[in-house]
């Protein structure tokens, strides 16, 4: 004897206006961060000349790769890509150390001079890099560090939000887990790197992936310290790609796509870490 067993579907409920508003508004606010890199995308399948008509027009006449191919001819992607991934990873390494350091030292340790330290590294938040262009270059320039590695990459690790950020956090681990641990006979560095750095690995990785995307997109340091062809990271490598007629649109928008490829890819393997290491800054409320 067989029985028939009926699963009751309930009746989808039909949407509300609200519902209907905010479905709304996030198509809009995605179509407007999506409208600039499908335009890239389509222009970079373009021919040149298509590519500077006016007025433009979204869609391909004649679909073609060849801007694609002159980029990787013409310009040295390989290189500049190699050049990125160099100075990014090694700025990355060197904010993270430090920053753990720096933001553990304050939040943790009492010593003299700590509120005017603490206000110098404030401080650092309300002035632009910009701004400290000519005097670093100037000091970078007196080091002989010009064209070299070291001149793009130290002048990058001076990470005075990424400190706070961190400074913010460890201020809310609780002192007993220290305490129990000095009293087990632990002293400050493997309380340190034992207890304090595994319980801030959100935010560890936020931080990280933050400088990383920040250095990866930095044009005008690296512009303003190498003249060397070989030394060009991605966004001064694109910048050059031009010819005697002008800017080559098809080629730059490729090449804005290359160089944008690696920060996707970050977003999308680590985009649990970015959320969670947000929430636990508790950059969220602010």
């Amino acid at each position: 004897m067989t029985t028939a067993v009926q699963v009751r579907k309930s009746p989808r409920r039909p949407w509300t206006p609200s519902q209907i508003v905010l479905t709304l508004i996030g198509v809009a606010v995605s179509a407007v961060f999506v409208a600039p890199i499908a335009a890239a995308l389509l222009t970079s399948f373009k021919s040149e000349a298509e590519a500077a008509a006016i007025p433009p027009h979204w869609l391909p006449q004649d679909w073609t790769a060849q801007a694609w191919k002159g980029l990787w001819e013409t310009g040295n992607i390989t290189n500049w890509f190699v050049n990125s991934l160099v100075v990014s990873v090694c700025v990355t390494s060197v904010v993270l150390a430090v920053s753990a350091l720096a933001g553990y030292g304050f939040a943790r340790t009492e010593f003299r001079g700590k509120t005017v330290l603490m206000g110098i590294v404030m401080g650092g938040l309300m002035i632009s890099p910009a701004v400290l262009g000519v005097p670093l270059f100037t000091t970078v320039q007196q080091m002989g560090m010009v064209d070299t590695y070291w001149g793009m990459i130290l002048p990058q690790c001076a990470p005075a939000a990424m400190v706070y950020i961190l400074y913010k956090f460890f201020q809310g681990i609780p002192r007993e887990l220290e305490e129990a641990a000095f009293i087990d006979g632990a002293g400050r560095w493997r309380v340190f790197f034992t207890i304090v750095v595994p319980l801030a690995r959100p935010s560890l990785a936020a931080v990280g992936i933050f400088t990383f995307i920040a250095s990866w997109n930095n044009f005008l340091w690296p512009y303003m310290v190498t003249n060397n062809p070989d030394l060009m990271t991605m966004p001064n490598g694109i910048a050059t790609v031009m010819n005697s007629y002008g800017i080559q649109w098809a080629q730059l928008m490729a090449g804005g796509l290359m160089a944008g490829l690696p920060l996707i890819v970050v977003f999308v393997f680590f985009q649990r870490q970015i959320v969670a290491g947000v929430a636990h800054t508790g950059l969220a409320g602010q």
